[in-house]
């Protein structure tokens, strides 16, 4: 019988007959693979993108922040949107990792390494923008309360654009630590499994000496509950501050005490949505639909319908306020965003962020990967008019009509932006094939609770070891695999030779490093006794070796059983 109930309700969080070891091959897979032709399409264009952009930003130092279309009125407008957008982004990644940590949800742990990644390379795009509109990013240190060669001269810590600075530098940092402390057990996976010396030993710093002990786990929890504790409120706080740059304003349109949570709400929606369109990439990609399943992004895109609900009622209190509060000024702000020269990006954003995301409400869509797709790309879309309709709507159109003019951006605007979403996606693609996208500890943490296997085997009744087939078909199993072992052991022993017990002596194969009393024993058990036959093996022995034992695969060609063999042969 079953060890525990188990809601039926609950759907497998890992599809198939996948067991601890199959979890690792298929997680380990992208970065022990070659990148297919698909990868390098997608690469080599993000790579142009970026080049592109990177051309531009020398271009903009170079010459001056002129080169870009602002003008006397519109002061603010492609550069604070696109990194108002991009801290937006990068807010899902913690939600997913650390509230939903703290909160024991599951269904998180298959897609919180992608979603930490996406939140690092997101505050990095992030905080391009400020660097380049400071003009002279080489005095970049003078945002730093530190003394300079100007002697009494501070940062006004009264201005909110600083406390952007000290907000977004504390939110990497911890992200940054957060994402860095998951992939420890993934490293350490990884180094074990590498056959290459200087793979091996990459992963061996990376992993920090991680050893998988009791401690290192104890010590794992311990530090993952503290930093999701700490990066909690950093989620609330981040976007806060970013939208007091406008809220502490005196812009009609801007200054609002509405603003905080609704840029936290922004955020996280267009943060889910864009963690959507990543995952669905990255599950087809890297064949990963068994772990991140349809229940995966239908969970994502309830979060997406919730938060673009929210998102929806800030806009109607906005024009409520506006309304009710009888300032002219405010009212007359928020109706010419409707109906004046930019109707087009205000029209655009209600249809992307609150229309499109009631479609969620229909289980049919919910579940549909192409259409939670683009319904994904479309709510970024949006995210990203409703910062251009905030920032240029409210400045376009001063106080004077002599002022009043058009914002067009130029082609280096363009450009940067561009260049930055390039940068994100080299960035992506570079950590999909070096890095486990999935935590595989975690997940192999919860295969017994939600694993499809392990679900079957509970519904039945049977024991957690034993599989869901009827006796004969696990006898005929069993049939088969014994007659694959026996070929396998007949092809290995025509490769290294027999061994004669009446006229050979066997060797002590323990001499050799990574052979313990039970490796021998195995070895015995084929009728490899001697340091002669193991000296023989090559890459073509050690694969028919690991398939054979079924234990530590990699760890012969690894340790260099043959060069030792040779070694411990040649000193008889």
């Amino acid at each position: 019988m079953a060890s525990h109930y188990e809601a039926p309700i609950r759907k497998p969080l890992v599809l198939g007959d996948k067991g601890y070891h199959d979890v690792t091959v298929d997680i380990a897979a992208p970065v022990e693979g070659k990148a297919n032709k698909q990868w390098w399409i997608v690469f080599t264009i993000a790579l142009l993108a970026f080049l592109w952009g990177l051309g531009c930003i020398i271009y903009t130092i170079s010459t001056g922040i002129g080169v870009w279309g602002l003008n006397r009125t519109v002061n603010w407008a492609w550069d604070i949107t696109n990194f108002v957008w991009w801290v937006g982004i990068g807010h899902a990644g913690t939600l997913i990792s650390a509230v939903l940590l703290l909160f024991r949800q599951k269904w998180r742990m298959a897609i919180n390494r992608s979603a930490e990644a996406m939140t690092i390379f997101s505050v990095i795009q992030a905080g391009l923008f400020p660097i380049i509109h400071m003009g002279r990013p080489w005095l970049g240190y003078w945002v730093l309360p530190i003394p300079n060669q100007f002697g009494s001269l501070w940062v006004n810590f009264n201005s909110p654009l600083l406390w952007d600075v000290f907000a977004i530098s504390t939110y990497l940092s911890v992200s940054l630590v957060f994402w860095w402390t998951g992939l420890l057990p993934d490293f350490a996976m990884i180094r074990d499994r590498a056959v290459k010396p200087f793979q091996k030993k990459i992963y061996s710093l990376l992993s920090f000496g991680w050893t998988g002990r009791a401690k290192d786990w104890q010590r794992f929890e311990e530090v993952s509950l503290v930093l999701a504790g700490l990066a909690t409120p950093l989620v609330l706080s981040v976007h806060t501050i970013v939208s007091f740059d406008f809220a502490t304003s005196v812009i009609p349109g801007w200054h609002t005490t509405i603003f905080p949570p609704y840029f936290v709400a922004g955020a996280i929606f267009s943060g889910f949505a864009m963690v959507q369109t990543l995952l669905i990439i990255m599950r087809k990609v890297c064949h990963l639909e068994a772990y991140i399943t349809v229940q995966h992004i239908e969970l994502m895109n309830i979060v997406i319908m919730i938060t673009g609900s929210i998102v929806g009622c800030a806009y109607i209190t906005e024009l409520f306020i506006a309304w009710y509060s009888g300032v002219e000024y405010e009212q007359y702000a928020f109706l010419n965003r409707a109906t004046g020269p930019y109707w087009w990006a205000y029209w655009s954003m209600m249809t992307c962020n609150v229309f499109s995301p009631q479609f969620m409400w229909f289980k049919k869509l919910r579940t549909s990967i192409m259409f939670s797709f683009f319904i994904s790309i479309v709510v970024n879309i949006g995210m990203w008019f409703e910062r251009f309709v905030i920032i240029v709507t409210s400045l376009h159109r001063d106080y004077l009509p002599s002022s009043w003019t058009m914002f067009s951006p130029t082609f280096v605007d363009v450009g940067i932006f561009i260049g930055t979403v390039g940068f994100f996606f080299v960035l992506f693609l570079l950590y999909s094939r070096t890095f486990p996208v999935i935590a595989q500890a975690e997940v192999k943490s919860i295969l017994k609770s939600s694993g499809e296997r392990f679900k079957r085997l509970r519904e039945e009744g049977k024991a957690m070891y034993q599989m869901p087939s009827a006796k004969k078909e696990v006898k005929k199993a069993e049939v088969q695999e014994t007659e694959d072992k026996s070929k396998d052991v007949s092809t290995l022993l025509d490769s290294l030779g027999t061994f004669d017990p009446e006229t050979d002596t066997p060797d002590d194969l323990k001499k050799v490093k990574g052979i313990g009393p039970q490796m021998e024993k195995a070895l015995n058990q084929i009728g490899i006794y001697s340091f002669e036959q193991v000296s023989r093996m090559t890459e073509k022995e050690y694969d028919l070796l690991d398939s054979i034992t079924g234990s530590f695969p990699g760890r012969a060609q690894r340790d260099d059983w043959a060069g030792q063999a040779q070694e411990l042969k040649n000193k008889k």
